[in-house]
């Protein structure tokens, strides 16, 4: 990576990927403020928040200075990425992720809170499914908008090994 000091991170990718942990390990290592999308996505026990409502909190996030934002919320992926300075995009194996849904929902990680009131750990087909056709479902979205903002950095993370090379880049750059 260029010698550029990135204030604003945008994390997104298939659920059970490591993008949360990452986002917590990467918001102490730079001490920028973290906002984790499916806090403010629910109001509590898995309830959608009032979609316009959701918005209007991701513009006040990505509207201030430093930041970084971690989560899906594919239908505004546009309005974090025009305002990025970096995209990580995590893109691990399925069957990775799939492993690490289950491990999660067996031994919750009490380390970091990235859930909203009342949305506790669990197995839903519709999550399964929703991880399995995330690569397909965002691939022309993701494409548009690397075209459209060529100047934000894009990283795609596909294994560990990717990870361990961008912690230690990050890092350098501290």
């Amino acid at each position: 990576m260029k010698s550029i000091i990135f204030k604003r991170i945008m994390i997104f990718g298939r659920p059970g990927s490591g993008k949360s942990t990452f986002a917590t390990w990467l918001s102490s290592s730079l001490g920028f403020p973290l906002h984790h999308l499916d806090k403010h996505f629910y109001v509590n026990n898995w309830v959608e928040r009032d979609y316009n409502e959701f918005l209007q909190i991701q513009q006040n996030i990505v509207d201030t200075e430093c930041w970084i934002v971690d989560g899906n919320s594919t239908r505004s992926l546009e309005m974090r990425m025009k305002r990025a300075d970096l995209v990580i995009y995590f893109n691990f194996p399925k069957l990775i992720c799939a492993y690490r849904i289950f491990k999660r929902f067996l031994k919750p990680n009490q380390s970091f809170d990235d859930r909203a009131p009342g949305c506790k750990e669990k197995i839903r087909f519709s999550l399964l499914k929703y991880m399995w056709g995330f690569e397909e479902r965002v691939a022309e979205d993701t494409k548009t908008l690397k075209e459209r903002y060529p100047h934000v950095i894009f990283k795609e993370i596909r294994c560990d090994s990717d990870l361990s090379k961008l912690r230690h880049e990050l890092v350098g750059k501290l």
